[in-house]
């Protein structure tokens, strides 16, 4: 399946979460099976080299970090909103539009060397996949690739991730916000 018609699966929603916002909803490939079995694929055909964990970025990472992972023979991680984790955690701080923001993981969730993989459904600023990998090579981790389903390229996180060694994968692009 071609990136435009995984493209034509996501369904854009003018103005949310406020106005002048294109809302890229990846609910509708979701719950399309070729859809999403291809863009799972997609996402494993460019991981390059062994995996030990993907980590996904809460919530909706999760739904591709399982899939990912189980092919890749690769473990799940959980990066979640601080809080959220029972047990010991460790945690980063990031900047959102308006204040600050945290994510976490759990303190003995991998050795130090692992090779993760970073997914989420969608890099915009690329605040929150940035944190992400900070706190991951904070914890030791071994991060040098990164999947997302949809980039939006013109509010450069793909680029600030890029220019943090990451190499970024993306199976669509969307123009704007």
């Amino acid at each position: 399946m071609p990136a435009d018609d995984l493209a034509a699966l996501i369904r854009t929603i003018p103005d949310f979460p406020k106005p002048g916002i294109q809302f890229r909803d990846i609910t509708t490939l979701l719950l399309d099976p070729a859809g999403l079995a291809r863009a799972v694929e997609a996402i494993i055909d460019a991981v390059d080299g062994p995996v030990d964990l993907v980590a996904g970025i809460e919530a909706r990472g999760f739904l591709f970090a399982s899939p990912v992972a189980l092919a890749l023979g690769a473990g799940v991680l959980l990066v979640r909103k601080d809080g959220k984790l029972p047990g010991a955690t460790i945690a980063e701080d990031y900047a959102l539009e308006y204040g600050t923001d945290r994510i976490a993981i759990h303190a003995d969730a991998f050795a130090p060397g692992a090779r993760v993989l970073l997914i989420d459904d969608l890099i915009a600023t690329g605040g929150t996949a940035r944190a992400a990998v900070r706190l991951l090579r904070k914890a030791g981790a071994q991060v040098t690739q990164a999947a997302f389903v949809i980039d939006l390229p013109d509010l450069g996180g793909a680029d600030a991730l890029r220019a943090e060694g990451i190499h970024v994968t993306s199976l669509v692009a969307f123009d704007g916000h």
